[in-house]
């Protein structure tokens, strides 16, 4: 995650964006909606800009409207990247918030849901979150996963997944270029009892499902079907 594009579009995080709430699951703040009554929960691992950018919250009420209760943790403890800040350029601030980090911090939320009496989990990772979600679709502990701009992800994660996994990239990606997601989709094709598939959206580029514009239709219309494709997909799984 060392091009720009990692950076790029980056949301104005709103603390009260969102029509949920925030609590404290698994020792992680998150920001939560949805029915506390649903069995099935969809972990949302957000890119770099954390919990608090509003596109990323108006999915998960997307998500749960279609009847999942959803949870988008902070990972990174009240520390999102600041583009602003230029003494701490990516790479610097990545040195704090490592990905398998991420994971080690995801474990206890897991748990948490499966506390609460929830029997199904699918998780979605966008850009950086999307090397925390390779991971759990690699140890079992959720029934599906989603890609979503992948960063950091390679192609011998992918070989290692074991619950169904849709990966949706961008062809005008420098970080996760369509040459690398053709060697995902080669991999996770070898791997007959893993239900998968590797769709490329046309004309956008990284970032695409969570940092767009919500005033203009051409960014909006390819945000709102990589959404569907998710929501299929886990309505598929996540039950």
């Amino acid at each position: 995650m060392s091009g720009p594009q990692c950076c790029s579009n980056p949301p104005t995080l709103n603390p009260n964006s969102g029509g949920g709430h925030v609590e404290e699951i698994g020792g992680l703040k998150s920001y939560v909606t949805g029915s506390p009554n649903s069995k099935s929960a969809i972990l949302l691992v957000s890119d770099i800009f954390g919990y608090e950018a509003p596109n990323l919250r108006k999915l998960a009420d997307k998500v749960a409207a279609a009847g999942f209760y959803v949870v988008v943790p902070d990972f990174f403890y009240g520390d999102p990247f600041a583009p602003e800040n230029s003494e701490r350029p990516v790479m610097v601030w990545i040195k704090d918030h490592g990905a398998d980090k991420g994971f080690e911090d995801v474990k206890p939320v897991v748990d948490a849901l499966k506390s609460k009496g929830i029997s199904a989990i699918g998780a979605a990772g966008f850009c950086w979150g999307a090397q925390v979600v390779v991971q759990l679709a690699n140890t079992g502990l959720i029934q599906a996963a989603v890609l979503l701009h992948p960063s950091f992800v390679s192609v011998d994660d992918i070989k290692g997944v074991k619950a169904p996994i849709a990966v949706l990239g961008a062809e005008m990606d420098q970080i996760s270029p369509p040459s690398l997601l053709k060697q995902f989709e080669d991999a996770l094709n070898a791997k007959p009892e893993v239900d998968s598939y590797v769709k490329i959206f046309p004309k956008v580029a990284h970032g695409w499902t969570v940092r767009y514009d919500v005033n203009d239709e051409a960014a909006v219309k390819p945000a709102d079907e990589a959404h569907a494709d998710l929501l299929a997909w886990f309505a598929k799984y996540v039950k």
